[in-house]
């Protein structure tokens, strides 16, 4: 019975997926959204026994140490703007932190009264600074790290889904001209398509994945991930056991960002779709462990506000810093919505700007917010414990 299980695990997000490329209407719901309430279903209808849960939990508790690295080792940290990216990742980045630790002294009091998730508020910060810094790997990974229940990170990845939704409508609707009014205008000189540091997105990048210029290399992107993974994991093993999955993120993303260095590595194609599918397989699964009964939609309300003040707070701060700094009204928004929204979203907001020059510098501010989501998230929760 478990064996029929995993296949699923594995191979309903390929079917997902393949679906998304066939339905408009899917594509727009998106792959994870899709996954969750497939999981959703499949965990809350009894056709999963008990007796899988070792084998769920085992997915969840590896899959995204093995996603990071292959995630981190498509990207060129030396072949960008390094003052026009690092000024614009940092105000990001101070943006995010400012309404996540501003946001949770506002609604720790109101979250606190929902015994199920006002003791996690310091954790529910952390995965708010790594989400906003990085994208849903760091989610999970900090979930992993501090041992946030599956309910509470299912009702937080929801929420997170809906208002970062409602956050884009925003951005192509009225934020680009609204922007672009209050900031200067930028220039689109710059970067063409061809220097871009990491390879582009398309819409269908899973149908060569498997080719044969394609299965060496990512099988050795695969076995470097676990190798990199192995090192973790035993560096962990000579700490003591409360700080060992801390240890085992941080050094994976550590070792992912330094095997990015070695040409061979940032050259294997597809490292980075391969990566996420595996964090696709991991919102299926966590989906699936997930008991709906235990989900509490009510008490989770001010959660909900809370993740509206921190996505709408950061990019008002962003717009403040940009102002101050100087930076252009196209390179603040792309990076805000690499932040927000993740990487894969750049080239559609770059399009809808008419200005294709930011895209590498978005996609490079996500990708390095991959990098140090996992961080950041970490700091966030153990500083706000104190509170």
């Amino acid at each position: 019975m478990l064996l029929p299980i995993l296949l699923a695990y594995i191979l309903i997000p390929a079917a997902v997926l393949w679906l998304c490329t066939k339905i408009p209407f899917l594509n727009k719901i998106g792959p994870v959204l899709l996954l969750y309430l497939i999981g959703i279903i499949l965990g809350n209808s009894g056709i999963i026994p008990h007796s899988a849960y070792p084998i769920q939990d085992m997915i969840v508790t590896i899959i995204i140490p093995l996603a990071i690295p292959m995630m981190l080792f498509s990207c060129d940290f030396l072949k960008w703007d390094i003052k026009k990216a690092i000024l614009t990742l940092l105000t990001g980045t101070v943006a995010v932190v400012t309404a996540v630790v501003a946001g949770y002294f506002i609604f720790r009091g109101p979250i606190g009264n929902d015994p199920a998730i006002g003791e996690q508020m310091p954790k529910i910060a952390g995965m708010l600074a790594g989400v906003y810094t990085g994208g849903t790997p760091n989610l999970a990974a900090i979930k992993i790290m501090l041992g946030v229940p599956n309910e509470t990170y299912l009702l937080i990845h929801s929420y997170d889904m809906a208002i970062s939704l409602l956050y884009l409508t925003f951005v192509l609707s009225v934020g680009i001209p609204l922007f672009r009014k209050f900031l200067h205008f930028p220039s689109k000189s710059g970067p063409q398509k061809g220097e871009m540091p990491v390879e582009t997105y398309d819409e269908n990048p899973y149908r060569d994945i498997f080719s044969k210029e394609n299965r060496l290399p990512l099988a050795g992107a695969f076995g470097l991930s676990l190798l990199i993974f192995g090192i973790a994991g035993g560096l962990s093993l000579i700490l003591p056991k409360s700080i060992q999955m801390v240890v085992v993120i941080l050094t994976i993303t550590s070792l992912g960002i330094v095997a990015s260095f070695f040409r061979p590595v940032r050259k294997i194609k597809k490292s980075y779709d391969a990566g996420m599918y595996l964090v696709y397989i991991f919102s299926i699964v966590v989906a699936s462990m997930a008991d709906l009964g235990r989900l509490n939609l009510s008490g989770g309300f001010y959660l909900l506000l809370y993740i509206t003040f921190a996505i709408f707070v950061s990019l008002f701060v962003q717009l403040i810093l940009a102002k101050i700094f100087k930076l252009d009204a196209d390179t603040v928004l792309i990076s805000s919505v690499s932040l927000i929204n993740s990487p894969p979203f750049v080239p559609l907001v770059a399009t809808a700007m008419k200005n294709k020059s930011v895209i590498i510098t978005g996609l490079t501010v996500g990708l390095v917010g991959y990098a140090v989501g996992n961080y950041l998230g970490y700091l966030i929760s153990s500083f706000l414990v104190i509170f």
